[in-house]
């Protein structure tokens, strides 16, 4: 038989990991997250600080409008500072403030801070618009009676957030604060937080990959299943328990496997008997000619042969009671033989008619194997044979279970009547991908070669004498193969110098 070419397989597409793909999208969503903040927080966080420092800048200046600067000024400590009050002591150190207040005629003054007297110079040319600075100040901000300004001090190799103007009529004042540590904050800060971000990057990421984990295991197991399930492979299930809606949907693989595996079944009997029923209507008329021309050759001799022992026994031929006893085991032996006859062509036209339905269903091809050979012991204890099969673990397959029995009994049974030199019958199970071979050999006298193509037609014996001798009638390998046959299975019988070997196949998917 021409072996069916292999079609070529589609090369599997690469598939990426569920899990590494969650883990990747949260890592680079982190990554991402920290990367936005880090670069909002080096281009605007100088502006916010330099905000916050404006408002505190006017705090300190409407402190200082609410404050008796002439007072202040004409205080008799020996150091002026002493006689600022605290607020403003502790408001200028908290923040880094330095000022100056003068009067309108420049001849008192009232300070805080390094560089009194540079401040008091920056003031004075500010208030008259003397351009020390060579307008390089930035205008931040400007109300009725001060400006707020970024400005770079030359001296200091600074820059610097001012706020200058008057207070009242008579006195005008200048606040400043250093950019400097606003920018070496905001640096620092940047640096933290990045560094924070990528430890918190490192952590949640191996935290993400321990959830995923066990977020995409039941959902792997499903994966897994559902490829089984595409081998037409229903023993696999689904276990895991994580207390959501995948183990619904696992629960619904469950039952679609056991609906399948039963509509299957379902479709492979109704598969076979319409292929059956389209054979069988063109071989009817033949297969009805043939059987009487069978019957009426085999029936002829044991009729004939009962007919004449009836007829001695009826005319007394002999009156030795040990001949009579030899007639009516002849007529008994001859009459079985008639009744086996009769079955096996009841069997036999069954099959061939198409009246006993196939029935699909899956079952342990071992175990039934070590099912027919228990009950044959009797009889092959009685042959003195040795039967070996080793097959231990179950091997499943798609058959008429009670059908297969009867293809193995009659298999089994042809090697017991066939034995000859060591009296050894092996059988096997060979895997072929998607079918098993059975093989049942014997040692004994190999088949004529001529013969082998006639050994499945009904009523052809090889050895007349032999086949008679054990009360064979032709027609058990004619079973075998209507049985088969109705199965869509293939069959068959090898040569060897020691023996002879029968098979036949099953479907395992």
């Amino acid at each position: 038989m021409k072996k069916p070419e292999k079609q070529k397989k589609d090369k599997p597409k690469k598939v990426h990991s569920l899990r590494h793909q969650i883990t990747a999208y949260f890592i680079g969503l982190l990554f991402l997250s920290i990367l936005t903040i880090t670069v909002i927080n080096g281009a605007f966080l100088e502006k916010y600080y330099v905000s916050k420092k404006i408002d505190v800048l006017l705090d300190l200046r409407t402190t200082l409008e609410s404050t008796d600067i002439d007072e202040l000024m004409n205080s008799e400590d020996e150091e002026s500072s002493r006689s600022i009050p605290d607020e403003i002591q502790r408001a200028c150190s908290r923040n880094n403030l330095s000022w100056v207040v003068i009067d309108s005629s420049n001849t008192s003054w009232l300070s805080w801070g390094e560089n009194e007297k540079m401040l008091q110079s920056k003031l004075f040319g500010y208030v008259y618009d003397l351009d020390e600075d060579g307008g390089k100040s930035h205008v931040l901000k400007r109300g009725d009676d001060y400006t707020i300004q970024q400005s770079h001090d030359r001296f200091a190799g600074m820059d610097y957030v001012e706020c200058w103007g008057m207070l009242d009529e008579d006195h005008y004042f200048i606040i400043r604060t250093p950019l400097e540590s606003i920018r070496e904050s905001a640096d620092i800060s940047n640096k933290f937080y990045f560094a924070v971000g990528l430890a918190i990057i490192i952590v949640s990421g191996m935290m993400i990959m321990v959830v995923t984990k066990r977020i995409t295991k039941p959902i792997s197991e499903l994966t897994e299943l559902s490829k089984k399930m595409s081998d037409l492979d229903f023993e696999a299930r689904y276990e895991s328990k994580v207390g959501n809606e995948i183990d619904m949907l696992g629960d619904n693989f469950n039952r679609m496997s056991t609906q399948l595996e039963n509509t299957i079944s379902e479709l492979k009997s109704a598969n076979n008997e319409l292929q059956r029923d389209i054979e069988d209507k063109i071989k009817i008329d033949k297969m009805r000619k043939e059987f009487l021309d069978n019957v009426s050759h085999e029936l002829k001799t044991p009729i004939a042969l009962i007919q004449g022992y009836a007829e001695g026994l009826k005319e007394n031929i002999s009156d030795d009671p040990e001949s009579r006893e030899f007639y009516c085991d002849v007529i008994m032996d001859e009459a079985s033989k008639m009744n086996k006859l009769v079955k096996n062509l009841l069997t036999l036209n069954q099959l061939e008619s198409g009246k006993d339905a196939v029935v699909m269903e899956r079952f342990d091809i071992v175990s039934l194997i070590r099912g027919v050979l228990q009950t044959m012991d009797i009889m092959i204890g009685q042959k003195e044979a040795k039967v070996i099969f080793d097959a231990q673990k179950p091997v499943y397959v798609w058959a008429d279970e009670f059908k297969t029995e009867e293809v193995v009994t009659n298999y089994v049974s042809n090697a017991l009547n066939h034995l000859d030199g060591d009296k050894q019958i092996e059988i096997k199970l060979i895997d072929e991908d998607s079918r098993v071979k059975v093989t049942v050999f014997n040692n004994g006298t190999p088949i004529p070669e001529a013969d082998i193509p006639n050994l499945w037609n009904k009523f052809y014996k090889v050895d007349k004498a032999r086949t008679r001798e054990y009360g064979g009638s032709g027609i058990g390998l004619s079973i075998v193969k209507a049985i088969m046959e109705s199965m869509n299975q293939e069959y068959g019988v090898q040569n060897f110098d020691n023996g002879v070997e029968f098979w036949f196949t099953l479907d395992r998917k």
